[in-house]
């Protein structure tokens, strides 16, 4: 499905993070045959919550029976290059690592290559689509044909079924690989057609496409992706595998080992899928680490035939959730738990929204008001089977959820939304969250009951069309017009915000406000911006945003608690500076930089308990696809890093990039939490709400002399 446009680059060196979980089931040493008696049929499942009126169609099997003979693996691997080979040979790396395992003669790796435009291997075509077998350290080419698109349902339908039927195994695994992005805008983005990505549900059709072709599930699907284990992923997949393995955060370039897995599965023949998603796991992890990368890996092994039951329990308490809307009091204290929950690829109005949280966040956010809340974590719990997960991430749970901290893209992604979604409560909770963001947190008027009449995913092939040949499925997107209110929307800004107190300076020269009591409903956290004021110019420069910020939630007041610090490089340039993640004992932050004249982003730590400060990484942010870089790199001795700032003209609402001095690395990575150098800045209280939105304040006038702040109070 044609989206927005992905770029990402990756170097040997690169890395983040990945989850994934396996489990044991019976080989049998009989040979698939397809028979009436063993083909799909349909059937409801019936949900464990009781509670929950939800109606799960899945096609089920009336028994399985393996389709090769015991002890033989295929693991089809969907290799869609893009950039990451093209700029990096990422995905050559892999086939290398294939070609290196000691496969033997009955596990084999069935290759589609395709979607980059240059391959490391010469043998590999960029303007066709080739399959390939490796086994036993040989690569043979066993298909050809014109390119096509690695983003097509279609493509995807076409290789399962043609390898099914030529490489049958009594086990077989299927790895998706390429950039990931979630459950909105789904995974291989092919570079060579306009980055066209297969959205969830396009996969779900060309998975459905081969299950009549098929006497039982593949043993695993994995992602070797970012971001993909969320529970949309989770709940289309219960119906084609025993497992999935997939990762909540940002994977590194390099991904999986794939040398350790032919290696475990030739002399482990008889493993199950959890089995071989635990090695994989933590081969993953031992990799992570021997880049000193492992703080924010994360990789997951779900139980697949769990999931229904976590559906079902997630539906009562989504139900109980939206119920809960109607208290502006309630709801705003469970909205902000949401949305400071562990998030995934970096959710900030600087590099991107991939509005994928922590599952368990969003349960543990509403426990205290809804007593579903602890059917479903428990229900969560025991879908995940296994999983890694690294400091960045201590409380990660193993599978993400949508939630719109700040919807990006509209009506188009709250229409795929819905395809996809778990819960007709939880599509009206999220139609009700995006009204209030269009409508600048104005949800008085919200009657969009009928929105819940929309939910029409059951997880069965009747949601699909067939082709004219009767085979593959086609899931067909249409933007639904019950979004037209947010055709063009462009999030971020227009939160409406009324005070008690409008901001002002107290008798102490503290700056200050109070909020209305709707308002205090409906903001989720206040920061500040700092500018710096180049009276020459007539322009002010933004240095970032600060969490200083003295609060009173329970009146409604709140003051400014600024100490003038801010982060800088050795040469005393101080950086922009925006949150990127919360952690446990430490703050991970993001800089716009040029990096030797590229734009990218300079990402570091800043630890307040030991006063360290010290760059982590650069890494090339959210990409206009909606996919973020897969791409974390070290920096090197001679490297150029110029910082860039966001500028505004004071004589006009133009914003652009001011740009800093030229900074050569030597090698050193700590940076400097030091008192702003002496001059004029601009400070505003930046308002967020529950919405996505945030109203900022007027700016007020400091200097800095020395140590000391003086505000203008005039």
């Amino acid at each position: 499905m044609k989206l927005k446009k992905i770029t990402a680059i990756l170097t040997a060196m690169l890395m983040m993070f990945g989850i994934s979980a396996c489990s044991e089931t019976e080989n049998s040493s009989e040979t698939a045959e397809i028979t009436e008696e063993n083909k799909i049929v349909n059937s409801v499942s019936v949900p464990a919550n009781q509670n929950s009126t939800l109606s799960i169609n899945r096609s089920v099997r009336s028994q399985t029976v393996p389709m090769g003979e015991t002890g033989t693996w295929t693991v089809f691997v969907y290799l869609c290059g893009s950039d990451l080979e093209s700029n990096l040979f990422c995905a050559s790396a892999d086939i290398e690592e294939m070609l290196e395992a000691s496969t033997g003669e009955n596990v084999r790796y069935i290759v589609q290559t395709g979607g980059a435009s240059d391959w490391y291997y010469d043998e590999i075509n960029p303007d066709s689509a080739q399959r390939w077998l490796i086994q036993d350290g040989e690569m043979t080419e066993i298909w050809s044909d014109d390119a096509v698109s690695m983003g097509d349902s279609q493509t995807l339908a076409n290789f399962l079924k043609w390898g099914i039927a030529e490489y049958p195994s009594a086990n077989m695994g299927l790895i998706l690989w390429n950039h990931g992005s979630g459950s909105i805008n789904g995974i291989c983005f092919d570079e060579t057609a306009d980055d066209d990505s297969l959205l969830l549900k396009e996969m779900d059709a060309a998975l459905y496409s081969v299950y009549d072709d098929m006497t039982e599930p593949f043993s695993f699907i994995g992602f070797d992706a970012c971001l993909m284990s969320t529970a949309e992923t989770a709940a289309i997949l219960g119906t084609h595998a025993d497992y999935m393995i997939a990762s909540q955060e940002i994977e590194p370039g390099y991904g999986w080992n794939y040398t350790v897995i032919g290696d475990y599965l030739a002399e482990h023949p008889d493993c199950d899928g959890l089995e071989i998603g635990k090695v994989i796991c933590d081969a993953f992890y031992a990799d992570c680490q021997e880049i000193g990368k492992e703080d924010s890996a994360t990789l997951s092994v779900i139980d697949l035939s769990k999931i229904d039951s976590l559906i079902s329990a997630f539906d009562s308490y989504a139900e109980d959730l939206y119920q809960i809307t109607e208290n502006n009091a309630d709801f705003s204290e469970i909205a902000r738990k949401i949305s400071s929950a562990d998030n995934f690829g970096g959710n900030n109005r600087i590099s991107g929204y991939t509005n994928m949280i922590d599952l368990a966040g969003l349960l543990r956010a509403g426990k205290e008001k809804c007593s579903s809340a602890q059917t479903a974590l428990q229900a969560l719990s025991d879908a995940v089977a296994y999983q890694i997960k690294g400091t960045d991430h201590a409380d990660a749970c193993g599978l993400s959820v949508y939630y719109p901290l700040q919807v990006q893209d509209g009506s188009q992604e709250l229409s795929i939304f819905k395809d996809v979604c778990l819960s007709a409560y939880y599509l009206g909770l999220v139609d009700k969250i995006a009204y209030g963001a269009v409508h600048s947190g104005n949800i008085s008027d919200y009657e969009n009951q009928s929105v819940l009449d929309l939910f029409t995913n059951h997880w069965s092939a009747e949601e699909y069309t067939t082709s004219s040949d009767n085979t593959t499925l086609n899931y067909l997107l249409s933007l639904n017009s019950q979004w037209d209110y947010a055709d063009d929307f462009s999030a971020g800004t227009d939160a409406e915000i009324s005070f008690i107190d409008e901001p002002a300076f107290d008798e102490d020269g503290n700056y200050w406000f109070s909020l209305s009591e709707e308002s205090l409903y409906n903001t989720d956290y206040i920061e500040a911006a700092i500018y710096f004021l180049d009276a020459e110019s007539e322009e002010m420069i933004e240095f970032g945003f600060t969490g200083e910020i003295w609060e009173d939630w329970e009146d409604g007041v709140f003051s400014d608690n600024f100490d003038g610090y801010w982060f800088c490089l050795a040469d005393d340039q101080f950086l922009s500076a925006y949150l990127f993640e919360e952690c446990e004992d430490y703050d991970i932050y993001i800089s716009p930089i040029l990096l030797n004249d590229e734009e990218t982003y300079l990402r570091f730590v800043y630890d307040e308990e030991a006063t360290e400060v010290y760059m982590l990484d650069i890494w090339n942010g959210q990409e206009e696809s909606g996919a973020v870089s897969r791409i974390t790199t070290e920096l090197q001795e001679g490297d150029i890093i110029t910082p860039l700032y966001t500028a505004y003209d004071l004589n006009s609402d133009d914003s652009y990039y001011y740009y800093g001095e030229e900074y050569e690395y030597d090698g050193d990575t700590e940076l400097y939490f030091e008192t702003l150098p002496d001059g004029d800045y601009l400070y505003a209280f930046c308002i967020n709400d529950i919405y996505g939105n945030y109203y900022q304040t007027d700016p007020v006038s400091f200097s800095i002399e020395g140590e000391d702040i003086y505000f203008d109070t005039f």
